[in-house]
């Protein structure tokens, strides 16, 4: 049974879904953009019986706090402060994380800063290496150098036409209909708050420091060579496949799987992500 329960942690509520038995490992869910934990409702009920899972929502996106750009200063490094105060509210000292799209940046962080805490770490399109970057992110990284020129340009990725292409490139035209529709519609919900695009275009900016942290995440796998599994969609038009071979750079050892999947691989694949996730920890977290 998955729990849903909000707790605060620096004055905003914080939203998370929980399920399994909280003695068992730990396996925290770290969501990306556009969406929120719902991306992982069917992971969590596919691996409760095994590990205990906790997915927030960031402070942004999903239920969680959505205070205005004018209220809250929006950046990664934030939304790992506010990651690290539900994780210490919860008591979870030790834990494997999921990372995907936003929280490669996020759950990177967490562990570079406080590898003694991570056990493993699952990357779903979390990129970590330049290589991972595609022809997606050249307006991103202009609107980062001049936002008021670029700002109409990247407004575009916030409609439900491009909420639509997240969810549904890179899938095999026999696998669509495994996609609901309901997907890409409560993330574009989420998207149309009042205030919610300024949010994101805040985030769009600020996603440009998150590289100037790769040499610190890299330099963690190489000394601390966390166990670490890669289930990657190889259409994946956003992180490409490059990002996914490019662990195994400093990480000899990681175990890359490029799935027949675009960045919403646990839409198509979730029950082969679940498979390979028990595998994987049920030898590394033994």
């Amino acid at each position: 049974m998955i729990r849903h329960a909000t707790v605060e942690v620096q004055g905003l509520p914080v939203f998370y879904r929980e399920a399994g038995d909280p003695a068992n490992p730990t396996l925290v869910l770290l969501h990306g953009f556009p969406s929120s934990s719902a991306m992982f409702r069917d992971l969590i009920a596919d691996l409760a019986d095994s590990y205990h899972l906790i997915a927030p929502d960031h402070v942004g996106f999903g239920q969680s706090a959505a205070p205005s750009v004018e209220e809250f200063g929006y950046s990664f490094d934030k939304l790992t402060e506010i990651t690290l105060g539900l994780l210490d509210r919860l008591g979870l000292g030790r834990f494997a994380l999921y990372i995907h799209d936003y929280g490669a940046p996020i759950g990177l962080r967490i562990a570079s800063r406080h590898p003694e805490r991570v056990t493993a770490i699952v990357s779903q399109s979390g990129n970590a290496y330049l290589e991972g970057f595609t022809p997606f992110w050249e307006v991103l990284f202009a609107h980062a150098k001049d936002r008021a020129t670029h700002e109409p340009s990247v407004r575009e990725l916030l409609t439900l036409e491009a909420t639509r292409w997240q969810h549904t490139h890179g899938v095999p035209a026999g696998l669509l209909e495994r996609v609901s529709p309901d997907t890409w519609m409560l993330d574009q919900a989420y998207l149309d708050r009042p205030g919610n695009k300024e949010i994101q275009l805040q985030l769009f900016w600020d996603y440009q420091f998150n590289l100037d942290g790769y040499p610190a995440f890299q330099e963690y796998f190489r000394t601390h060579r966390p166990p670490v599994l890669v289930a990657w969609g190889q259409n994946d038009e956003i992180f490409g496949a490059d990002g996914a071979k490019a662990y195994a750079r400093d990480l000899p050892d990681a175990e890359i799987h490029l799935l027949d999947a675009g960045h919403f691989a646990l839409e198509t694949h979730g029950a082969e992500i679940a498979a390979l996730i028990r595998d994987f920890l049920g030898r590394k977290l033994s």
